[in-house]
């Protein structure tokens, strides 16, 4: 019986410290960066050795892994299958670019961190990718339906997280104000 309890004890410290591992992964990259982000910088904020996040994560692409995975089971991206339902075109546009604002403000420093990242460091392009790209695609799909070309491009602008920024940060536009402010330029493009 005190072999199994040991064990189970065991298990359960390898997961906290697996989980410690990658809290401070997210933390880091969310305040510096991923690009910025070393193996030593993560194991002192987790109060592990280097040893033993190598034990957990071999490398830094299951790390980034894990990191985005939980980032993204804590707050997943909008929905955008739930827009489809809405007929009226302004209005799923508003309803769609409401809940990724949200999301943006919600997740703001990772997401700046990320897509600065992104731009020279190949790692955090892929991840990024593959953790954001389908929803984007998605949205595109279900936002951009019975657009034309500049409207189409107009919605790209509207979707993007510098645009948001730019709206709702350097240009001091409430949430709301910043939705309104794209979905009239989008509609009126012809």
């Amino acid at each position: 019986m005190s072999r199994t309890y040991t064990q189970k004890r065991r298990a359960e410290q390898q997961a906290q410290t697996r989980q410690r591992i990658v809290e401070a992964t997210v933390d880091l990259h969310s305040s510096i960066g991923p690009a910025a982000t070393t193996i030593s910088m993560i194991a002192e904020q987790a109060g592990v050795q280097r040893h033993t996040l190598y034990a957990h994560f071999p490398d830094e692409h299951s790390l980034h892994l894990a990191c985005s995975g939980l980032t993204m089971e804590r707050d997943p991206p909008p929905k955008a299958e739930t827009w489809r339902a809405i007929a009226e075109r302004s209005e799923r546009i508003r309803t769609g670019l409401a809940a990724i604002y949200k999301w943006y403000a919600r997740n703001a420093s990772l997401v700046a961190c990320v897509q600065r990242d992104a731009e020279h460091h190949a790692l955090t392009k892929e991840i990024a990718e593959m953790r954001w790209g389908p929803s984007v695609t998605t949205y595109h799909e279900v936002l951009g339906n019975k657009l034309n070309a500049r409207q189409r491009a107009l919605l790209h602008l509207a979707l993007s997280f510098s645009t948001w920024r730019t709206l709702t940060g350097e240009a001091g536009l409430k949430p709301g104000e910043a939705v309104e402010a794209m979905v009239q330029t989008i509609e009126c493009a012809k």
